[in-house]
């Protein structure tokens, strides 16, 4: 489990089944086992009132698609990656009930993009479940540029943009889901620590 470092550093717990109208359920190929996990202590007829949106990432993760699949939700839908899932999240959204309930799994990033989502429908973080699970690779955006550069294992980091150097900081906005990146050599430009493998 991730550890809070700074205050604005994402915390997750793990997925529980809660009472709601409706449960919204959000997950990449590393967040499937977290639902798996919470369907073998989920009440009957919980998947009834569920929505499943499942982004396998890679065509290796098909069977875990199939093993979601298999819980008889009342709606699923497996996409071929978040950007082509996220629109379908958004109008799940807008078409929530009063009492409905979010649950997101995964990777850092699905968590983050889809809690920004969540956020600017209206629905308050602390309602929403989340459960990190799989690579820490971070969504990182150059405070000199605003780019954002998608899944980042490593310190220091290349803007994909506009090319800086980037100290990746635990600083973390809800507000854009992502991470701060800043010029790791601007005191003493060229110069630059080696590159290490820091969010595997």
């Amino acid at each position: 489990m991730l550890q809070p470092s700074i205050k604005s550093r994402p915390v997750y717990g793990t997925l529980t089944p809660r009472a709601g109208s409706e449960h919204l359920i959000v997950a990449d190929a590393a967040g499937a086992d977290a639902i798996l996990d919470m369907a073998a202590i989920a009440p009957l007829g919980f998947f009834d009132k569920a929505h499943i949106l499942y982004v396998p990432i890679e065509h290796s993760n098909r069977e875990r698609g199939d093993r979601l699949r298999a819980l008889d939700a009342a709606m699923f839908y497996e996409g071929p990656s978040l950007a082509a899932a996220l629109p379908r999240l958004a109008q799940a959204l807008a078409n929530a009930r009063m009492g409905t309930r979010l649950y997101l799994a995964g990777t850092e990033g699905l968590i983050g993009q889809a809690m920004k989502m969540a956020l600017d429908a209206g629905i308050d973080h602390s309602s929403i479940e989340t459960e990190h699970r799989g690579s820490t690779a971070r969504r990182v955006q150059c405070v000199h540029c605003k780019g954002i550069t998608e899944n980042v294992t490593t310190q220091p980091a290349v803007c994909a943009h506009c090319g800086l150097t980037l100290f990746v900081r635990d600083h973390y906005s809800r507000r854009i889901a992502a991470f701060q990146g800043v010029c790791i050599d601007a005191e003493e430009p060229g110069i630059v620590p080696p590159t290490e493998e820091a969010f595997p």
